[in-house]
């Protein structure tokens, strides 16, 4: 990062100057046997296309609210960091209802129903796969996001000291996220270069700043895994190893 960075999506633009080809988020399923390695520029498209979709086909705006019903997963933080861009608060787990927008996994379709704004679902399959047959109500995140741009530029600047983040009964302004997710990547040790696993879920800002947001902020990386529990003792030193693990928030 640098001094003039106050929001998340300062600091992927930073990232982006700084080494675009380097390792951003390394993902792995072991339900399913996925794995999906993004780096800084291919994970900066995914964030442009989606802030595209987000401002242009969904007319969201700075201030307004969008729940996330999501796991931890890559495109959970694609989105996280599209909210950034755009201004958009982004409510992890929060009450669909209250939602200007909802962005839905496969499993919470039934509860993102009670939003009445725009609604968007993830499969979530391996290859960022669209549902095999669209759920009624929802936009197809796979369908729809393809065809933005890989450029985006906000119509409105966004303000650090607008809220950027709810998640466990707290919210976030952008910069006091970039602050907090700067003093956790001192505690946990994740510095320039850092390699940090986390198996830990979304649903809490321990779990979204190891598995997202404390490397963001110091130039590390992530080795994000869902359904960690699955996998044995000696498969997860066999990541640790094979991924370079430097850092482990479990």
């Amino acid at each position: 990062m640098n001094a003039n960075d106050r929001t998340p999506a300062d600091l992927l633009r930073s990232a982006l100057a700084s080494d675009p080809g380097r390792p951003l988020l390394t993902f792995y399923d072991d339900a399913t046997g996925e794995r999906v390695e993004l780096s800084v520029a291919t994970f900066a498209n995914w964030v442009a296309k989606t802030a595209n979709l987000l401002q242009g086909d969904l007319a969201a705006e700075p201030g307004d609210r969008a729940v996330l019903l999501l796991p931890a997963h890559w495109q959970t933080a694609v989105w996280l960091l599209a909210c950034s861009s755009v201004g958009v608060v982004a409510d992890v787990g929060g009450d669909p209802a209250s939602a200007d927008l909802v962005v839905s996994g496969p499993d919470a379709l039934e509860a993102a129903r009670d939003c009445s704004g725009e609604r968007v679902a993830l499969a979530l399959r391996p290859l960022g796969g669209r549902f095999p047959q669209p759920p009624s109500g929802f936009a197809d995140y796979a369908v729809e996001v393809p065809g933005q741009g890989d450029r985006f530029a906000p119509f409105v600047p966004v303000d650090p000291a607008g809220p950027a983040l709810a998640v466990g009964g707290e919210e976030l302004t952008g910069a006091g996220l970039v602050e907090r997710a700067l003093s956790d990547a001192a505690r946990l040790g994740v510095e320039p270069g850092s390699r940090i696993l986390s198996g830990q879920s979304y649903d809490t800002w321990d779990g979204l700043s190891a598995g997202l947001y404390a490397a963001l902020a110091a130039g590390g990386s992530v080795v994000l895994c869902r359904h960690l529990d699955r996998l044995a003792d000696d498969g997860l030193r066999k990541r640790v190893s094979d991924e370079r693990v430097t850092v482990t928030a479990r």
